[in-house]
């Protein structure tokens, strides 16, 4: 605070008093927040600002631009963004500013880091020993088969697997009838390891765990209803923790590797788009991040020059 224009640093220590005394946050919180805003002050500093009232949107923003030529990451400049708001609020509201030019900032929106997808030969390992292990011929272990290629083969929510009925199943076109997000209806298709997996449960598993109030549901619970997805995510998980070396992923981490090794095998985004009943294609194109990523590390990998 000593570099700091008078102004400045009085109202800072002020500030500190009141996040201690007043808001009662603990001292890391109150390190954090001291942190972002004497980092903004002093760029306004720099800038040749002295004054509360001298601060303006056109300061805040150049010194948020800093913050992002020296390689700071979104979620940090986002709560950097954050503090500041709140500290110009505050001086506003006990009388040391006439204006509020925080409310003005933005925040950088932050990525939302999809999930680890899985390897193509962690996908057929997982679809392999869940089929090993459904051999003895128990209804339960049919269903997750059936479940787990459904998933993969189709890149559909787990609710939207959940809600099936058979009347939503075309074994003749290998495709299933969803109903997603605004209950806005799509077709997806399987593959022919899907639908073998699909015939036998219905064949051989389904008529014994079926009870009388189960109705039209494709798939199962343990107890005869209709499978709810805690179940279906449940399993996921624990058919996944016998894979070697694959990561601890969900029903919408299947979702996320279907999506992957489409692009990978060459899909187009707007294909992969209507499969996964994306709104926007924005949504979808995330997903290119994931595949630029794969081909970047194969390139350092192969190429000798690179």
């Amino acid at each position: 605070m000593e570099d700091l224009p008078e102004e400045f640093a009085t109202a800072l220590a002020a500030y500190e008093r009141h996040l201690r005394s007043e808001r009662d946050l603990t001292d890391h919180t109150v390190r954090a927040y001291l942190g972002d805003v004497s980092g903004m002050l002093s760029h306004a500093t720099a800038l040749g600002f002295a004054r509360l009232d001298d601060l303006d949107i056109r300061a805040l923003r150049s010194w948020l631009a800093n913050q992002q030529t020296l390689g700071k990451a979104r979620t940090t400049m986002a709560r950097r963004a954050t503090a500041v708001r709140v500290f110009t609020a505050w001086c506003l509201r006990t009388g040391r500013a006439s204006t509020d030019p925080g409310a003005l900032l933005g925040s950088p929106k932050a990525h939302k880091p999809l999930p680890p997808a899985l390897d193509v030969a962690q996908a057929r390992a997982l679809l392999e020993a869940a089929a090993v292990q459904a051999d003895d011929g128990g209804p339960v272990g049919l269903r997750d088969v059936a479940v787990l290629e459904l998933l993969y083969a189709t890149g559909i929510r787990v609710g939207e697997l959940c809600g099936l009925d058979i009347d939503d199943v075309d074994r003749d076109r290998r495709v299933v009838r969803v109903f997603g997000k605004g209950r806005k209806e799509r077709t997806v298709p399987y593959g022919l390891p899907a639908d073998q997996a699909l015939g036998r449960w219905l064949a051989e598993g389904r008529p014994r765990l079926f009870v009388p109030g189960a109705g039209a549901a494709v798939f199962l619970g343990a107890r005869g209803g209709r499978i709810d997805q805690r179940a279906v995510r449940s399993m996921v998980h624990r058919r996944l923790a016998d894979v070697p070396g694959a990561p601890d992923l969900g029903p919408h981490g299947l979702r996320h590797t279907a999506a992957t090794h489409l692009l990978e095998g060459g899909a187009d985004l707007r294909t992969v788009q209507e499969l996964l009943g994306h709104a926007s294609l924005a949504t979808t194109q995330i997903y290119t991040h994931v595949t630029t990523d794969r081909l970047r590390s194969a390139y350092r990998l192969a190429h000798p020059r690179a």
